[in-house]
């Protein structure tokens, strides 16, 4: 993806706007299958504990219907990143638009990118960010539970990836202040998420209040 460079000594990429013999429709598939692409790598890590013990709940069901029912789980959770993927790239498109028509809020983006990262630091270790956490490790613990394992799966997979968001939003605001295709952001986003979630390596947040 190229880039255009901006007032302020920074670049705005391409990616949030219709290349020579795109449509805006074309130029919002582009993005949102790069988007997909990129979340799989991303979120995978901080999910697999999550799938493993719902695997474990639901496999006395027999391995067949339990990996089913997994895989429905899996192709729910990417499905919500996807459809957030295209509310990203029509906010990402229009914030582009005016920084295309305004210099001096082009002059500002690199301060706003500073603060940004900045406010996410001070996020990571809030009440709120615990509440977050430790109601995500609650949904992991429930779903197969349901006579209806196919509808409970799904359900489990949106449930997780609404709560994934929540517990991301500060590495996600970061990636996008960074460059939300920049590789060493994503990996350090990655690590962050996994690390985060994985135990024994789970990250001691403040006991929410």
């Amino acid at each position: 993806m190229g880039e255009l460079p901006m007032p302020g000594d920074w670049s705005l990429s391409t990616m949030w706007m219709p290349m020579c013999g795109q449509t805006w429709l074309d130029a919002a598939a582009a993005f949102t299958f790069t988007w997909s692409a990129m979340m799989a790598p991303m979120m995978l890590p901080s999910l697999a504990p999550a799938l493993l013990s719902y695997w474990r709940r639901v496999r006395t069901r027999g391995k067949r219907r339990a990996a089913r029912a997994t895989a429905l789980v899996v192709a729910s959770y990417f499905g919500a990143w996807a459809a957030f993927g295209v509310i990203v790239f029509v906010a990402g498109a229009a914030v582009a638009a005016n920084l295309m028509r305004s210099s001096a809020l082009a002059r500002a983006m690199p301060v706003c990118s500073g603060v940004t990262v900045v406010l996410a630091a001070v996020l990571q270790f809030t009440a709120w960010k615990a509440r977050r956490v430790a109601c995500r490790k609650t949904i992991c613990r429930h779903g197969g539970d349901d006579s209806d394992l196919a509808s409970d799966a799904v359900l489990h997979g949106f449930r997780l990836a609404l709560h994934d968001g929540y517990c991301c939003a500060n590495f996600m605001a970061v990636l996008f202040a960074v460059g939300v295709m920049n590789p060493f952001a994503m990996a350090a986003v990655t690590v962050a998420m996994a690390v985060e979630q994985w135990p024994p390596w789970r990250v001691r947040h403040p006991t929410p209040t």
